[in-house]
């Protein structure tokens, strides 16, 4: 770690806690360097006392490879998990916590060199440095990992709170019409605001509340991905009756392939027809550790001769960008679709949890690019409803107007990266 290093010309990034929020920020940081090589990025590390998985082999590895990128590791905040005066069942309503007594820490790190700090940039959850940055007069955004849309919606929430009065989780279906996208229903809504009574539900609505003050916000999509959103955002539709900062469409921003062409699960692609593998991810989030075991020995065992089951860690840029890969069922977290569409696969979209089932909504209705998994009773999917929409997928006609939208909007995908300085990596004065 490098703590005294000279700061100017330097971007500050503050993730949340969390591998993967850490690999966001780097991602961004790479692209700004790669644009702007007089600039430095410091990374502050925030610790956590509950888990959120190991970042010191990934921190080392950023380091090594790249000696602009610092990473500051902010002291330790210890309190017991029951400590908070949240009652939320939710682990976001924790993160909260923890982000808002990390203030002072932030603020002490941030004094003495604010005058030479280009700017910063924070992920969702770290809203409250707003209240240290505007008194200091550094320019701050927030950068928004999801899509446009979510985004949309998420800004409109406000406005849903002024005028219902009861919780998302007893309106079932109800429609709600929000700027830019698809109706959505409510029982879309991510699940910690599906009580408006929960605690987590009032962090989600004071983060909403707290993003006109940013200095602008960058979001990793791009416009022709979501015309309707960005026209949404910047006309100020989404935030009626206040401020909505410049938005910046960066995307897609997305991890690089990493070589991995001779291990086991990438080098057996080789071996595959073009077009006719199907890439089936995650469904351990499903399940409990006993579960997870039988499932995967039963997946074994079905997939002799026609399949293969990969139990750890496993590439998934360099799969999905292999020629033979026709379709992903995937569970719509953003970066998974910017990578899908990135390699010109088409999906299958099974929602598991945060914002994914929104992702869903317009993956299928806005952006053509997925076929949706449509859930039973109780939210439980059935395997002939997979198998449904799998064979839809790789083999109707449908599935193969699908496949080429989502080549086209490959295309499309790559053709803010071939303008030199694109409107982000101008970066506002």
């Amino acid at each position: 770690m490098e703590e005294d290093r000279e700061m100017k010309d330097t971007i500050i990034l503050y993730p949340s806690p969390g591998i993967g929020h850490l690999i966001s920020m780097v991602e961004l940081g790479k692209r700004f360097l790669l644009l702007n090589p007089p600039f430095s990025i410091t990374i502050l590390i925030t610790q956590a006392s509950f888990n959120t998985g190991s970042t010191s082999p990934y921190i080392q590895a950023v380091q090594s490879s790249f000696p602009s990128i610092s990473f500051h590791q902010l002291p330790s905040i210890s309190f017991p998990l029951h400590s908070s005066s949240s009652s939320s069942p939710h682990h976001e309503a924790l993160i909260f916590h923890l982000l808002r007594l990390n203030n002072p820490l932030v603020h002490q790190f941030l004094l003495p060199i604010a005058s030479s700090v280009r700017s910063l940039i924070f992920d969702f959850f770290c809203h409250p440095v707003l209240s240290l940055t505007t008194p200091l007069h550094i320019p701050s955004y927030c950068f928004y990992t999801s899509p446009a849309s979510t985004l949309a919606i998420f800004l409109y929430t406000p406005t849903i709170h002024r005028l219902t009065s009861a919780s998302f989780k007893d309106l079932g279906d109800t429609l709600f019409h929000c700027p830019g996208v698809p109706p959505v229903p409510a029982s879309d809504m991510p699940l910690p605001i599906q009580d408006r009574e929960d605690d987590a539900y009032h962090d989600f609505l004071s983060t909403a509340r707290a993003f006109p003050r940013a200095s602008g916000i960058i979001i990793n999509t791009f416009e022709s991905l979501e015309p309707r959103a960005v026209k949404a955002l910047r006309s100020e539709a989404c935030i009626p009756d206040g401020r909505t900062p410049p938005v910046y469409c960066i995307g897609p921003l997305t991890a690089e392939t990493g070589g991995w062409s001779r291990m086991l699960g990438v080098a057996r692609l080789a071996a595959e027809p073009k077009r006719r593998v199907l890439v089936l991810w995650e469904l351990g989030g499903l399940l409990r550790a006993p579960a997870q075991r039988d499932c995967s020995r039963v997946g074994e065992e079905r997939a002799k001769g026609r399949g293969l089951v990969v139990k750890s860690w496993a590439p998934q840029v360099d799969v999905l960008s292999h020629d033979s890969v026709g379709g992903f069922v995937t569970h719509c977290g953003w970066n998974s679709v910017l990578e899908a569409l990135c390699a010109g696969v088409p999906m299958v979209a099974w929602p598991l949890y945060a914002e994914q089932r929104q992702n869903r909504l317009v993956m299928v209705k806005e952006m053509r690019l997925a076929l949706p998994v449509e859930e039973g009773q109780a939210g439980w999917v059935a395997a002939e409803e997979v198998e449904r929409r799998v064979r839809e997928l790789m083999e109707s006609e449908e599935g193969k107007a699908l496949r080429e939208g989502t080549v086209e909007m490959k295309e499309e995908a790559m053709k803010p990266w071939l303008k030199a300085g694109h409107l982000v990596w101008r970066w506002p004065s």
